[in-house]
């Protein structure tokens, strides 16, 4: 295994876990240099890619690179990275996103002048078979006074160092780290957000896919998350009907007053709101 430390331009570090798909990590690469994110300040998870993914970060030198030897899975992969990272801010990352020109900045100044600690940009996920740089840029300047309260996602989200240093790293649940980690952060007292200051693309689930469920997603990672969480059937049901009402109260909120929300998906050219 090779790594070496990093410390983030501006106080900021981008963490990437991947297994394969190349392709994605490259688009995701040449789009955070479009944006003004220097090779110093990523930092790479390599979990033993077969497909030229190692070659491809040798042309990379100045990318702070983990080349692990098996496929150890998303939440110790994250827990490799953000523990590399010196920045202010690290900002856990998927590798099949596009990342948009002041996505970043508007990220982290949304989250430092309202004193959140942990900030998650809007989404729209699906094909980009549209020009999604000026929609964008459109949607960030249109949607920037937009947020949603106590809520996170696992495709991108900025944490603060002070997260890290009072409840730790990421767990290893086979798919439930991301949620894991927000609720801990929570029930610390940290807070949480979305914000429409900051936007990504997201092609949908390849980052999981392909570095979770193939390689450590079990029953046996269900049912122990399940046991932390504590509790039972009709508690998971009730607090997923309330997610539901929440989101739908959201949703109808910002397409009244926005004509927009902040997370979307592109369908056949449609847009579904959620």
């Amino acid at each position: 295994m090779t790594s070496s430390a990093a410390t983030g331009k501006a106080g900021l570090a981008i963490v990437i876990p991947v297994f394969n798909q190349l392709h994605y990590t490259r688009q995701c690469v040449e789009t955070l240099h479009r944006a003004g994110i220097a090779d110093k300040q990523i930092i790479i998870i390599n979990n033993a890619s077969t497909d030229g993914t190692a070659d491809f970060l040798v042309t990379h030198p100045q990318i702070h690179t983990v080349n692990n030897p098996a496929n150890v899975g998303c939440g110790p992969a994250w827990t490799q990275g953000a523990k590399l990272s010196t920045a202010e801010w690290t900002v856990v990352l998927n590798n099949d996103v596009l990342v948009p020109a002041g996505c970043f900045e508007g990220l982290i100044s949304f989250a430092t002048e309202n004193n959140y600690d942990i900030a998650c940009p809007a989404l729209r996920e699906g094909e980009a078979d549209y020009d999604w740089q000026t929609h964008a840029a459109e949607f960030m300047r249109k949607m920037r006074d937009v947020r949603r309260e106590n809520s996170a996602h696992g495709v991108g989200f900025a944490v603060h160092r002070r997260v890290f240093a009072q409840i730790g790293y990421f767990n290893n649940y086979g798919g439930y780290e991301d949620d894991d980690f927000f609720r801990r952060a929570r029930q610390a007292g940290f807070q949480l957000a979305t914000t429409g200051r900051a936007w990504l693309h997201h092609f949908g689930s390849v980052t999981q896919k392909s570095t979770k469920f193939k390689v450590v997603m079990t029953r046996e990672h269900r049912e122990r998350y399940r046991q932390v969480v504590g509790k039972n059937w009709l508690q998971r049901k009730i607090h997923q009907l309330n997610q539901s009402l929440r989101g739908a109260r959201w949703r109808r909120s910002e397409l009244r007053r926005w004509g927009s929300t902040l997370h979307e998906r592109r369908v056949g050219g449609v847009i579904e709101y959620r």
